[in-house]
């Protein structure tokens, strides 16, 4: 069985034809999230996926395996609610509302996306949004600092946490630095966690997971 151990990155460029000729593994989102996984190639090859931690896969990433094979990544469609508002202003209160319920959402220019839920779509249409249940392929938002659910056991939470404190600086830090006559001293107290709060967009691992890819 093959391993599948490293994400290109987006600058690693590639020939187009090596893309197209890659065999691809369809996923569902939340099998996406997972950094261990037992998987099926839509080929039919049972893979190992064996990444980084905190790992968010997207539709057309392109994945090396350890003989230096590649794959490519397909997005499977899942069962969603696609909404969209007659205003602007119906489809941001969607959206507040959504993110008060740390809802995974997929944000487009003119639509929003979710999991099908009946609740939800119910609450969608009395602030006035369409709501339709369809199978496509979802891609929510995975968190303010580019990467989705982390705590701090996580690898990655150290340098999200810097990056938050870093953003809090710039828009507070010089804020009060008017002629007060007197200092602030920092004295070491943070007031944000820096947790992306998509609590239910990337679950973790804490075993190895086994699914079979859609066909």
């Amino acid at each position: 069985m093959r391993t599948i151990d490293k994400l290109l990155g987006a600058h690693i460029k590639l020939a187009p034809v090596l893309i197209k000729r890659a065999p691809t593994l369809t996923l569902a989102f939340d099998a996406r999230c997972k950094s261990r996984l037992a998987a099926t190639l839509d080929s039919g090859e049972e893979v190992a996926l064996l990444l980084p931690r905190g790992t968010v896969l997207r539709d057309g990433d392109v994945l090396v395996a350890d003989d230096g094979g590649l794959v490519r990544v397909v997005a499977a469609a899942e069962s969603v609610l696609y909404v969209r508002a007659p205003d602007v202003l119906t489809l941001t209160r969607a959206a507040y509302h959504l993110g008060n319920r740390h809802t995974p959402v997929e944000v487009g220019a003119d639509y929003l996306k979710l999991e099908y839920d009946p609740v939800l779509q119910d609450m969608l249409k009395r602030l006035g949004a369409s709501v339709d249940q369809a199978e496509m392929p979802f891609q929510p938002e995975t968190g303010a600092y580019g990467g989705g659910h982390r705590h701090g056991h996580d690898e990655t939470f150290a340098e999200d946490y810097a990056l938050a404190q870093q953003v809090y600086g710039e828009h507070h830090g010089h804020a009060n630095s008017h002629d007060h006559g007197h200092e602030h001293h920092g004295h070491g107290h943070s007031h944000g966690h820096a947790h992306d709060h998509d609590h239910a967009a990337c679950d973790h691992d804490h075993g190895d997971g086994h699914h079979h890819a859609h066909r």
